[in-house]
């Protein structure tokens, strides 16, 4: 039998050349996302102005900062030439690799601070191997599913799942469990893009209501407990455990509509504001720039996350659609959980604000996945 027209569409096209507008653009031969890269950009600019203020105009750290983004950037282009095909092959060696480093964090890591989370491999130094998982689980869900016939079945979802909590385990003993949970996040949003169904959602959600209880009761440290019991009420603990809270609602408070203008920021220069330009740099940010600025910043946040579902949208193959759109989503989870522990809406759990909280893994992780996006964009 004969193909149907649009399979046979969709297999010559790529490869007739007849039409000018089937030839590939100046960019696509860059195999760089003109739009995505733009957007990039500029929340990178923005990110070193804020932090040169946040960091109480610490020109070390924007350098070092400034660095990290010239790396960032570095690596996402080498990384978008590399086809998609390529990723996909190498997905299950990379994860297996990220959890034979986290079972060797759990045997002979570092412990730094009350925390087991590095491993030092000789030659290279310090590396914290729960950074790879970040890229490693997507692509390890999204390999897996691609092999099965999709929507999933409920065995394959059975073994999805246990391909998603072993790292998650591993990661949330260091303990971390902001990591862990973003993790978590990543893989769990792969299974959904894939198809699942309604009925297997709401099962799992009843299943999270009763393991929460359960979680909170024998998993959670003391610690872990405090900070939600600190989300509830800040005020019993105003000179402690709620110290942040408070003084980061009272910085993004007193922001107003327009800011009280650059460099002018009180809590984060006179110290009050603890973490100014880590984890609570967006509260900085907002006493400075008011609501008009935070717009700016949800605007192109929002721009970032629409251009890759674009492109996920827009691939040809499964594992490109799953993964592209699975950063997206990953990449809106570490805006929102960010703000949200900031503004008091969530607990404290140690999440950096994309390419404006400074530190340079995280900024070369997010890199690497925008240079796979771009990848899955231009190898069409």
């Amino acid at each position: 039998m004969s193909p149907s027209p649009q399979y046979k569409f969709l297999r010559q096209a790529p490869r007739d050349g007849l039409s000018t507008a089937m030839q590939p653009s100046k960019w696509q031969r860059l195999h760089v996302d003109p739009w995505l890269c733009s957007f990039l950009i500029l929340n990178a600019m923005l990110g070193l102005v804020v932090l040169y203020s946040a960091s109480a105009q610490d020109m070390g750290m924007v350098t070092k900062q400034a660095i990290s983004f010239g790396i960032g950037f570095t690596v996402m282009v080498a990384i978008a030439q590399v086809p998609p095909k390529v990723f996909q092959s190498f997905s299950p060696y990379f994860y297996l690799f990220g959890v034979v480093c986290l079972v060797g964090v759990k045997l002979f890591g570092e412990i730094r601070m009350g925390a087991q989370r590095w491993l030092d491999i000789p030659g290279i130094g310090s590396v914290q191997p729960s950074e790879f998982m970040k890229l490693g689980m997507p692509m390890m869900t999204a390999w897996f599913l691609t092999r099965q016939p999709l929507p999933p079945s409920f065995k394959t979802v059975i073994i999805t799942l246990a391909l998603i909590v072993v790292p998650f385990i591993l990661i949330a003993e260091q303990p971390d469990l902001g990591t862990s949970l973003l993790v978590l996040g990543s893989g769990i949003f792969v299974l959904f893009l894939s198809g699942l169904s309604w009925k297997l959602i709401f099962a799992a959600l009843a299943g999270a209501g009763v393991f929460i209880p359960i979680a909170w009761e024998f998993l959670l440290h003391d610690y872990q407990r405090q900070r939600v019991l600190t989300l509830i009420n800040p005020e019993a603990d105003a000179l402690g455990t709620g110290w942040n809270i408070i003084q980061s609602k009272t910085a993004i408070g007193s922001g107003g509509f327009s800011g009280k203008g650059f460099l002018q920021g009180t809590q984060s220069h006179l110290h009050f504001l603890p973490e100014g330009h880590t984890d609570f740099i967006i509260a900085a940010y907002s006493e400075e720039f008011g609501l008009i600025g935070v717009i700016i910043l949800v605007v192109l946040y929002f721009a970032i996350i629409c251009r890759t579902f674009q492109i996920g949208m827009q691939s040809f193959h499964n594992y490109g659609r799953l993964l592209a759109s699975a950063y997206g989503l990953s990449f809106f989870v570490y805006v929102f959980v960010n703000a949200g522990m900031v503004s008091g809406i969530l607990p404290v759990v140690g999440v950096p604000l994309p390419f404006m909280s400074y530190g340079g893994t995280a900024i070369i992780t997010l890199m690497t996945a925008f240079g796979i996006v771009m990848s899955i964009h231009t190898h069409r």
